[in-house]
């Protein structure tokens, strides 16, 4: 059932107002927290929800990353908001968390309707089978399923079950078995609800190539989704799973209208790929430039794109492009074919000089496999000391729920549990080095790179206040990677004859 259909539907109806309260989980991993020091973005999965609710029902939304004592912020929140229905996102390694906060609505308001979807839900809807705490479980896109649970509610009925809004307990096992429900098109889903969250919360360390002097490193953000979706098939992501390998834009006038209504200058687009479609970036860039919105925007782009598609990072460095997003990957064509990359190095290297050229900041993400020897990681620290700045991040090289590699790679997994350390900075399966050393020299990958980042190369001074926040965060992240293995061990997910292997066996290829 498409939105539109669905809205008109529940607007039609007269069912008894709601309170819905829509909850972010804190971040359960340090490395994860260590991150939230750089950037915070606003829960837009959230919003989205949000928006698919008639305005009949309240809404309020609960991020609990924002709190100290966030058990306790929620369950203030559960006694004073007296809420009809709890709705409850989670990435993978949330879904404990997710989890206790399930139980918590429970206890608090025994009555109360519990409902958990995201991304970890989509993959691994069996995590949540917790009749005791969670009544639904959504999957996919999450407006549809989760507006048809709010018109049951509010008339008092039990929505019909299906493969995207699964009853738990003894239902649940027929409804789970079949594959997660297709995306609609971006164009059938509600206008996200910005207003649902205080923007002043969620800032970002904003890289760009030509900052004024004593500027603030932190700016406001918001998020936009122009579209949803990626036509490649890279083995390590996620994308082509959850979307068939298809890619969704929305309508570009309403995205203009999205962003003028902001009440920030900076917008972080969350797409996959926000360039992959020619004539719709070109629109869009037309309608911001027409609506004379004047704000500064981050992206996400292939290399390849930004060769195939040079006029449209021009129109829109034009509009405000700051810095975009490119999956370097690795250092290598064979590394980068063997994961269905679809770019070579030399993509990348032309790529980043062009975006520099047109004054376009360039963030660059590398990934470490498992395997990675001493030699490995030198090779790679070389490299990033002879490319052009850019700001830098790692992640290590790990197989995604629900794709093939997951399943070949599951059973060398020594995380019993893989989804509690699944961040992408902790490795899955064992690895060539010792854990810590791999963990050392990952960790020495972000000093290695520091001195190359855009800010960093420019000759007018820094706010110096942000740049020592900047020092300070970056020296805690640092730890929190070199530090895995004690925390892996001390929260007992590592088994203790794995802490330090002195080899790895013969695993699987990714992408093979």
């Amino acid at each position: 059932m498409s939105y539109i259909f669905l809205r008109k539907k529940l607007m039609a109806r007269n069912g008894t107002p709601l309170r819905v309260l829509l909850v972010k989980p804190p971040a359960a991993l340090a490395t994860i927290r260590g991150l939230e020091r750089f950037q915070r973005l606003e829960p837009l999965e959230l919003s989205y929800l949000a928006g698919a609710v008639p305005a009949q029902h309240s809404v309020r939304g609960l991020d609990l990353r924002l709190y100290r004592k966030p058990w306790k912020a929620f369950q203030r929140e559960l006694k004073a908001f007296q809420p009809h229905l709890v709705g409850i996102t989670a990435f993978s390694h949330e879904y404990r968390h997710a989890l206790q906060l399930a139980i918590c609505s429970k206890a608090v308001l025994p009555g109360v309707t519990v409902v958990v979807g995201g991304h970890h839900a989509t993959a691994s809807p069996e995590s949540f089978n917790a009749p005791e705490a969670v009544d639904w479980v959504v999957r996919g896109e999450g407006c549809g399923p989760f507006g048809q649970l709010v018109e049951a509610l509010a008339e008092g009925e039990r929505p019909d079950p299906s493969p995207g809004l699964i009853p738990t307990g003894e239902e649940f096992a027929r409804w789970a078995q079949h594959p997660a429900p297709p995306f609609p098109s971006a164009r059938q889903l509600p206008r996200p609800r910005h207003d649902l969250w205080d923007l002043s919360h969620y800032r970002i360390v904003w890289t760009h190539e030509n900052p004024r002097a004593f500027a603030p490193l932190w700016r406001r953000v918001a998020m936009v989704r122009s579209s949803f979706g990626c036509r490649m098939h890279c083995t390590f992501c996620p994308v082509p799973t959850l979307f068939s390998g298809k890619h969704w834009p929305r309508d570009p006038e309403d995205v203009a209208e999205e962003i003028a209504t902001l009440p920030v200058d900076c917008v972080y687009f969350s797409d996959d790929e926000n360039f992959l479609d020619r004539q719709f970036s070109l629109a869009l860039a037309q309608a911001l430039a027409k609506k004379g919105v004047r704000k500064r925007y981050f992206a996400w782009v292939r290399s390849t794109t930004v060769l195939k598609n040079p006029e449209v990072l021009e129109a829109f460095r034009e509009v405000g492009l700051d810095c975009v997003f490119v999956g370097f990957e690795f250092t290598s064509d064979a590394e980068l074919r063997a994961v269905k990359k679809g770019a070579t190095v030399s993509h990348n290297l032309r790529a980043h000089e062009f975006l520099r050229r047109l004054g376009v900041a360039v963030h660059g993400a590398f990934m470490a496999l498992p395997s990675f020897s001493h030699e490995d990681f030198d090779r790679l620290e070389a490299y990033l000391k002879e490319m052009p700045p850019a700001e830098t991040s790692f992640t290590v090289c790990c197989p995604s729920p629900g794709t093939c590699d997951w399943d070949r790679q599951r059973p060398f997994f020594w995380v019993q549990d893989p989804f509690v350390v699944y961040d992408c900075m902790h490795p899955l399966t064992p690895t060539t080095l010792p854990l810590s050393e791999f963990a050392r020299r990952f960790a020495r990958l972000h000093d290695v790179a520091s001195p190359r980042h855009p800010l960093r190369q420019v000759r007018v001074p820094l706010h110096p206040g942000h740049v020592l926040r900047v020092e300070w965060a970056h020296r805690r992240y640092t730890a929190s990677l070199r530090h895995m293995p004690s925390n892996l061990a001390k929260a007992g997910w590592l088994p203790a004859a794995a802490a330090q292997p002195s080899g790895r066996p013969n695993l699987p290829v990714l992408g093979s």
